[in-house]
């Protein structure tokens, strides 16, 4: 795992039963613009899935990914790749305005297209994917590390389904990330490439409560982003802050921002709380302040009693295998189509009505 310190190339890994056997599902890397790829690529190989190519015109992020994954072949073109038969997948951790584009390409090349989100930066990048979906019956799916990769995230899910505080009534998410500004590329200051702090860091928020909460759609209430203390890159956006309510009623509020102070020992303090009509429950996703770092907790009070729930490399990131095998056999445990785009696309439209 990289360093916890350092959110954009925070890739976690663990140790679980592969579902395919080596060389029955490749799958290919492209466009490395984000460091969340080796956290994607990581959670594939993890499940079984074998990488086959890398491709990325900067030869030096080549040669950094090839030094994680070191029997990677590198292609010398992108669409070496798409013409080879073989390959199943493709993930992508392109900028974010280009990623919709590259996953129309994948799809109508016959392979799944795996993209670090945000999915899209505009409304109209959605609609041309929803209409390349339908016509070439592939998967356009999104990693949304929030949960598919955190431990108490996807265990609070699992708990909730099982009826741990009965109906969700609210979803509260507190999402402060480290913005490490001397690290970070220039798209990453320039909003028509990362599309806005809530279509960006908003979306794995939204994708969180559209879950726990059982959402198929929500209504949005308020939406603000704004520059609050960087001035001198005019691009950014530090803080954002909206409110849904979801189409069976229940509640949701997110806050996202980059303001973690440098002496954190994680990128960011990720909480989520969740009031239940039998229960409540907080989730410590990244680190338990002045206890434990890296640290993956959740709390949980309900009829049993009060519960500190300890689940650091306790869940196996099930996300990873169920998406390898919908691939495989054209299901939808691991996250639905509708799902992914919808949680995108709550994002963006929260993005727009912060922007009027």
């Amino acid at each position: 795992m990289e360093s916890i310190r350092d959110g954009a190339n925070y890739a976690p890994t663990t140790e679980v039963e592969p579902v395919v056997d080596p060389g029955q599902f490749q799958y290919a890397a492209a466009f490395l613009d984000h460091g969340h790829i080796i956290g994607q690529c990581n959670g594939l190989c993890d499940a079984g899935a074998t990488l086959k190519w890398v491709y990325d015109p900067d030869p030096e992020r080549v040669k950094k990914f090839c030094s994680k994954f070191p029997s990677v072949r590198v292609a010398e073109r992108f669409e070496q790749i798409l013409q080879d038969p073989s390959i199943k997948l493709v993930a992508c951790a392109a900028i974010p305005n280009r990623r919709a584009a590259i996953g129309c390409q994948v799809m109508s090349s016959g392979k799944h297209y795996f993209t670090d989100k945000s999915p899209f930066t505009a409304i109209e990048q959605l609609n041309e994917v929803k209409h390349v979906i339908a016509s070439t019956g592939r998967k356009y799916m999104v990693y949304y590390a929030e949960r598919l990769h955190n431990d108490a995230a996807w265990i609070a899910g699992e708990l909730i389904v099982d009826g741990a505080v009965g109906r969700v009534i609210q979803v509260l998410n507190l999402a402060p990330h480290r913005l490490a500004k001397e690290t970070r590329p220039d798209w990453f200051m320039d909003k028509a490439c990362y599309g806005g702090i809530l279509t960006d860091i908003g979306s794995h928020q939204v994708e969180q409560f559209l879950t726990y909460a059982g959402c198929t759609d929500a209504s949005i209430n308020f939406a603000r982003a704004e520059n609050l203390y960087h001035s001198d890159v005019p691009g950014l956006e530090d803080f954002g802050e909206f409110s849904m309510t979801g189409c069976n009623g229940a509640s949701f509020y997110a806050r996202v921002d980059w303001f973690s102070p440098d002496t954190l020992r994680t990128w960011g303090d990720g909480r989520t709380f969740i009031i239940g009509t039998d229960g409540t429950m907080e989730v410590r996703k990244y680190i338990d302040i002045a206890r434990q770092a890296p640290a993956s907790k959740l709390f949980l009070v309900n009829a049993q009693g009060e519960q500190e729930i300890e689940c650091f490399g306790r869940s196996g990131f099930p996300f990873f295998a169920q998406f390898i095998l919908d691939c495989i056999n054209g299901t939808e445990h691991a996250m639905t189509q509708d799902h992914a785009l919808k949680a995108a696309e709550l994002s963006m439209r929260a993005q727009e009505l912060a922007d009027r």
